[in-house]
């Protein structure tokens, strides 16, 4: 499988061709997941064990290469890209923990690879790259599995999808879907939901200022939901985000979309 997208006809939008239950993914947990969310990693490896999976989680694994490629270094970025074509070589599903990095395997890597002698295998990895909450839904169908939850405590939460995660790979509603299936919680939606939280990866760098603005307006609004907790499938995000809130004095917790999965369906882990 060569194109992991196509277009769907009656409603112009890209949809992906989804693969069977496999009995064995990749996890790849990204930087960030790496250096500040280890526990929402390993959460996610526990959630996918549970649905009987094995789950290789290569050592060998590095930076996506995106924010090279974002600055236009093509050749640092495709000298990172390579350590993951190698890594992640099997021809099993690859699981991402986060939008911008899945659009980045998806969509960048074979443009970034064509011509090149790794074009076939930059496609190749490309077609078996999921992001993890469409993975949950279109693969495994966990969404239709959550009422049988451990935990069922009320729960009034904020969910933010990442610009990549809504424009990039249209995948908001397996988001929403997995929230809306969950006993006892109550989604709630923040004023202009949709717009970015300023993270951007090196925008919020080069554009500090900017960044910051739109990082308080989108903790304010979430604020203003009366939720206990946000919730979002990308650690740029969540780290923007939650920072900001704390700088304004918003006591509302924070958690990675697998650790939250993991703790109301299992009862345990999924430290917020």
């Amino acid at each position: 499988m060569n194109e992991p997208l196509f277009v769907d006809a009656a409603s112009g939008s890209a949809r992906r061709q989804y693969p069977g239950r496999p009995s064995a993914v990749y996890l790849m947990g990204t930087c960030l997941v790496d250096g500040f969310y280890a526990d929402a990693g390993l959460d996610a490896i526990r959630l996918l064990q549970a649905e009987g999976l094995e789950v290789i989680f290569p050592q060998s694994q590095t930076c996506c290469g995106q924010p090279a490629y974002n600055s236009g270094y093509d050749d640092e970025a495709r000298r990172v890209a390579r350590q993951q074509l190698q890594a992640f070589a099997a021809d099993i599903p690859l699981v991402v923990m986060m939008g911008s990095c899945t659009g980045m395997m998806i969509k960048e890597y074979p443009q970034l690879f064509a011509g090149q002698p790794e074009e076939q295998q930059a496609l190749d990895l490309a077609a078996r790259t999921f992001e993890l909450g469409e993975f949950l839904v279109n693969v495994l169908q966990l969404h239709t599995r959550l009422a049988e939850a451990q935990d069922q405590s009320a729960m009034r939460l904020a969910l933010h999808v990442s610009c990549s995660s809504r424009r990039s790979l249209g995948v908001a509603e397996d988001h929403q879907t997995l929230m809306q299936n969950l006993p006892g919680v109550h989604l709630v939606e923040p004023q202009r939901a949709s717009e970015c939280c300023g993270f951007g990866g090196t925008f919020a760098v080069k554009q500090a200022d900017i960044s910051a603005t739109m990082a308080a307006d989108k903790a304010s609004a979430i604020a203003d939901t009366g939720a206990q907790r946000l919730v979002s499938a990308d650690c740029g995000c969540l780290m923007n985000i939650s920072g900001t809130m704390k700088k304004q004095g918003k006591g509302i917790a924070s958690q990675h979309l697998a650790s939250l999965l993991y703790q109301r369906l299992h009862g345990q882990g999924g430290q917020a």
